[in-house]
């Protein structure tokens, strides 16, 4: 019988899963509990990027605490929903999402997604650097050494030829997210009525209107976008998790959704003192709602809203490049794991790296439209949603992939459930662009 070398992406992963295995034996469940965690908080405070936080800063600038509070959780528990499918998926396949879409689905609609997800991945991109230029701005960096300095940060983490190391060095500074809840505190918000917001969810202020309802929609594009499927199904089985890891998967997800709410919410909150002053997507580039903030949050408050807005930029930079490189991997059938050096895994690494440094560029143009690429953006991601939702539900109720892990009937409500939302969502928000004025 002939054999063939183990590669090195087998020996890390396999080194990996020895680590796992002797904690399941061993009985050591916050170690096994240490070892599972990752792409469940990395794709969803990796979600929590430049243009979200920016949404939902604008959302508490213009609306103050009330409606967006409890509607933004909402969200973000159509974003677990959605994402504990993409756990099983890598979990009981071992590949990644855009692998299974040709498998199943063949050719034309296999690069019907690969080409929906890299288009959509760039120009989210543009606006991840869109807010590293901004929270460098508050500092005085320029937005070369900004952007320079960001695609250093991103080439030394994904060439770190270990997927273990790259996972934890992210999810570092995946946590910084959290630096939104201290300004919060810090704006002294009235607690009761953030209380009241939730426990009551009260009317749109203003009712409905043009403005109200692209925030509205705005704030549903900052939780759910298709990369999020791409990259958490590549992650869970670069990281090599079995159909044995999904409940930590699941709870890994779960903590990353908490977390990434109360990161979300504390955003609305900080910027809610700013409700009568009525910022807009055209003030991103200058850092204006950390300077906005300085008044009410003093000047430290207003230094880590700038960190977070960086921080989050970065983060997602990171996580949606390496998405985009393991569909590309996927559907071109060469190597794709951060487990392999660049010399192992060229294509992944080039394409890594280029989707990021192209996006970089294009921040640095001369009167680029930064207020009209932040909406295009949520606009895509909420209309590219529908048709990713349909693949993922299709995908975790074939029996030939899934086996006993398919999707029940429960599960089935809910994704139908998210994914006419986010239709509903997409076309209204669709039309009330394309017709200015549409009530």
């Amino acid at each position: 019988m002939i054999t063939r070398p183990i590669n090195e992406e087998e020996k890390q992963r396999t080194r990996d899963r020895v680590q796992v295995l002797n904690a399941h034996y061993q009985h050591r469940r916050w170690r096994l509990f240490w070892l599972l965690i990752g792409p469940g908080l990395l794709v969803m405070l990796g979600e929590n990027d430049a243009p979200s936080m920016l949404s939902y800063s604008a959302t508490g600038s213009q609306f103050g605490v009330g409606f967006f509070l409890p509607f933004v959780v909402f969200t973000f528990v159509l974003a677990f929903v959605a994402q504990e499918i993409t756990v099983r998926l890598g979990a009981v396949s071992k590949t990644g999402h855009a692998d299974l879409i040709y498998r199943r689905f063949g050719r034309f609609w296999g690069n019907f997604a690969m080409i929906d997800l890299l288009a959509t991945n760039v120009m989210t991109l543009v606006t991840e650097f869109i807010g590293i230029v901004a929270g460098a701005g508050f500092f005085g960096i320029p937005p070369v050494v900004a952007v320079a300095g960001a695609l250093l940060i991103i080439a030394a983490a994904v060439l770190s030829k270990r997927y273990w190391r790259w996972e934890r060095m992210t999810l570092a500074f995946a946590l910084f997210n959290l630096v939104f809840i201290p300004v919060a505190i810090l704006v002294h918000p009235d607690w009761a009525q953030v209380g009241r917001a939730f426990v009551t969810w009260g009317p749109l202020p203003g009712g409905m209107n043009d403005n109200t309802l692209i925030i509205l929609l705005a704030d549903i594009g900052a939780t759910i976008t298709p990369w999020m499927l791409f990259f958490q199904q590549g992650a869970v089985s670069d990281k090599g998790l079995s159909v044995k890891d999904i409940q930590h998967g699941r709870l890994d997800t779960a903590i990353g959704a908490f977390l990434a709410t109360i990161a979300a919410c504390a955003a609305i909150i900080a910027t809610a003192p700013l409700f009568l002053h009525h910022m807009n997507a055209s003030q991103y580039g200058a850092a204006r709602f950390a300077q906005a903030l300085i008044p009410y949050a003093g000047r430290f408050g207003a230094t880590l809203f700038a960190l977070g807005i960086l921080e989050a930029g970065l983060v997602a930079a990171i996580t949606i490049s390496t998405s985009s490189a393991y569909a590309f991997g996927e559907v071109t059938k060469v190597a794709h794991s951060l487990n392999r050096s660049f010399r192992q895994a060229k294509g992944f690494y080039v394409i890594l790296l280029a989707v990021a440094a192209v996006s970089g560029a294009v921040v640095l143009l001369p009167g680029f439209p930064l207020e009209l690429v932040v909406i295009l953006v949520n606009v895509i991601a909420v209309l590219t949603m529908p048709p990713a939702i349909g693949f993922l539900l299709i995908l975790a109720n074939d029996r030939t992939i899934m086996g006993v892990h398919r999707n029940t009937w429960w599960l089935n409500i809910l994704g139908v459930g998210v994914g006419v939302f986010v239709s509903v969502a997409g076309i209204v928000y669709a039309l009330t662009v394309i017709i200015p004025g549409l009530k």
